[in-house]
């Protein structure tokens, strides 16, 4: 349920933009700005309006008929109005809040030169606003950590990723315009899917692409001349590497090397149980980067 929308001169349809947006996931956490920051970087590059998104968790504010439970029989009826009241004040203040975080975060937008930003709150889960907002996104941008590292965005991040079929930045550093991108590519059809944005984006005009791929020499020359002549024909400088070891050393130390900024990759595999077996490299990799991770399904 959207609670409320509001935007600047940017028309919009059941509270869906009418041309494919930024959203923005605004919590409040340590991130909140880093994440505003990025998404406006990420709109003005593109020219794409921006949607900033609040959401309450139903989880968050407790159902008031939850607190029968703990007054007992035969209590006063006047406590359990009190603790009522209490409750809705509650879920009053966090609303008030949210609006306060979106107006301060659409000011902040706009302040970085994005001229069509719009708000949102909505009381229901992450995953699911976003699934039901996911026709009107072109990249949707998020913390890795919530507000509550028990049930904000973090512990949802996986959901989200799993769920979602656009592509996904995810924001762990406080925001620098990013001059030098990783593409960790290896062929497979998510890889491709993030080979084809790098090319065919105005948001990665005028940075330094370094396309790695992290696997034995016999199968690197192939993918790695493949992904060149695409990333070439679209007019990116590239650097392409061969990298031996473990996946996510590999590329983190890569990151660290050459002062990567921002690295774009294919995001979990489709078998859940080979991902339980064996580890995520997406997990991994957000646990382990200290660089912001654009990821494609």
């Amino acid at each position: 349920m959207t609670v409320t929308s509001s935007a600047n001169n940017n028309k919009e349809v059941n509270g869906h933009s009418q041309r494919p947006l930024v959203l923005s996931c605004i919590d409040g956490s340590r991130y909140t700005s880093a994440v505003c920051d990025y998404a406006a970087w990420i709109a003005v590059k593109i020219s794409a309006p921006l949607k900033l998104l609040h959401n309450i968790e139903r989880g968050n504010v407790p159902a008031v008929a939850d607190l029968t439970g703990s007054i007992g029989l035969g209590s006063q009826e006047e406590l359990l109005e009190e603790l009522t009241a209490l409750e809705q004040q509650r879920s009053r203040l966090m609303v008030e809040q949210g609006k306060l975080m979106l107006q301060a975060a659409r000011e902040r937008a706009e302040q970085a030169g994005v001229e069509q930003v719009a708000t949102c709150q909505r009381h229901d889960s992450l995953s699911e606003s976003l699934i039901e907002l996911e026709d009107s996104i072109r990249v949707l941008v998020l913390g890795i950590r919530g507000e509550d590292s028990e049930q904000g965005l973090g512990t949802q991040l996986e959901t989200v990723v799993r769920s979602l079929h656009k592509p996904i930045l995810v924001v762990n550093r406080d925001f620098q315009p990013p001059q030098r991108i990783m593409l960790a590519y290896d062929g497979s059809e998510a890889a491709r899917k993030a080979l084809a944005l790098v090319a065919g984006s105005p948001l990665f005009r005028q940075l330094s692409c370094h396309l790695v791929f992290v696997g034995p020499a016999e199968a690197a020359e192939g993918l790695l001349a493949e992904a060149s002549a695409v990333l070439d024909d679209a007019g990116l400088a590239v650097t392409a590497s061969r990298l031996e070891g473990k996946t996510v050393e590999a590329l983190t130390a890569y990151q660290a090397q050459h002062d990567i900024d921002l690295t774009v990759m294919g995001a979990f595999s489709h078998n859940r149980l080979r991902d339980l077996l064996l580890g995520s490299i997406t997990a991994k990799m957000l646990l382990s980067t200290q660089q912001p991770l654009l990821l494609l399904r």
